[in-house]
């Protein structure tokens, strides 16, 4: 992968491609198969992209399917080889990664990828259902894009209702990742946002800077988040306030801890290592927590500046 860092999602997604090959009868992984593998992964920026766009996943599946011709009976081996043109997707997808100036490549950039090849099935089936280049490319730049100017972060957190926080102050991915840390918080009937809702909600997003750093220091983030889930237990009833607990003193901390080290970094964009450092330096629990997988604040840290310096 010429050194460039595929996230956890993406490299499930790509394993997810070779299964559909597979099921497929096909000798090979194709366009298709990546998409199909894509379209299986539902809770990635791809899957988000998608959404916002109006794409119907399970119309985008029938199609490929109704299209595809199954190849032997028999079965074939896990080690596929890719098409000429599945590897340029990957191409593509490091290349939207880094005029996006990321510093891995997600989902949104394989999606992008697929559709910038232009002659696969996979772009075919996409185009055909109104899934343009031009289209994706703009929402993965409002999804994932820039926050206002970062010297005025500070004052806009004590001006913005606490409704709009997370999309005023923290736009894009981290935004993603604490819209679904209110909503965990719903869920288990809690009356705050705490930081292990956060950091849960930060594993299971599986994309972004700070995942690929655990990925890096070989945290199993599997047991990870069953550690963590013991620290952010279910209170009583799920909310009903829109499906998402309300922002309380302690979520503004962490926003606050997070645009602190955004400021560190010297950072346009708050990002997910930045929050998970926040997390880290805020609630000794959750930092024990990671600490007992090998992951310390030193060494996230010093791993984070590797990757996105």
């Amino acid at each position: 992968m010429n050194g460039y860092n595929f996230t956890m999602r993406v490299r499930k997604v790509l394993g997810h491609a070779r299964e559909e090959a597979a099921r497929l009868g096909h000798e090979y992984v194709g366009t298709e198969h990546e998409l199909l593998g894509l379209l299986r992964e539902r809770d990635g920026v791809a899957a988000t992209v998608l959404l916002n766009l109006h794409a119907d996943a399970n119309a985008l599946r029938d199609r490929i399917e109704s299209i595809v011709k199954r190849g032997r009976s028999e079965p074939v081996g896990p080690d596929l080889p890719y098409s000429s043109r599945a590897k340029k997707v990957l191409e593509y997808a490091m290349s939207e990664s880094r005029e996006l100036n990321h510093a891995y490549v997600g989902t949104e950039h394989l999606l992008l990828g697929l559709l910038r090849e232009q002659k696969g099935m996979a772009a075919q089936v996409l185009v055909d259902s109104g899934i343009t280049l031009d289209a994706v490319r703009a929402e993965v730049q409002r999804v994932v894009g820039s926050a206002p100017d970062p010297n005025d972060r500070l004052g806009a957190m004590h001006a913005v209702g606490a409704r709009s926080m997370t999309a005023s102050i923290a736009p894009g991915r981290v935004g993603i990742v604490l819209g679904q840390a209110r909503q965990l918080a719903a869920q288990r009937g809690a009356s705050r946002v705490s930081d292990a809702h956060a950091a849960i909600a930060l594993i299971a997003h599986g994309e972004g800077v700070a995942n690929a750093v655990l990925e890096r220091l070989g945290c199993d983030v599997g047991q990870l988040r069953s550690v963590l889930e013991a620290l952010a237990p279910a209170e009583g009833p799920a909310a009903t306030l829109r499906g998402r607990t309300p922002i309380t003193a302690d979520f503004q901390q962490m926003l606050e801890a997070a645009w602190h080290e955004q400021q560190t970094w010297h950072a346009p964009t708050m990002q997910t290592h930045h929050l998970l450092l926040a997390l880290l330096g805020l609630n000794p629990d959750v930092a024990a927590a990671f600490e007992a997988r090998g992951v310390t604040a030193a060494a996230f840290r010093a791993e984070a500046k590797r990757i996105a310096e």
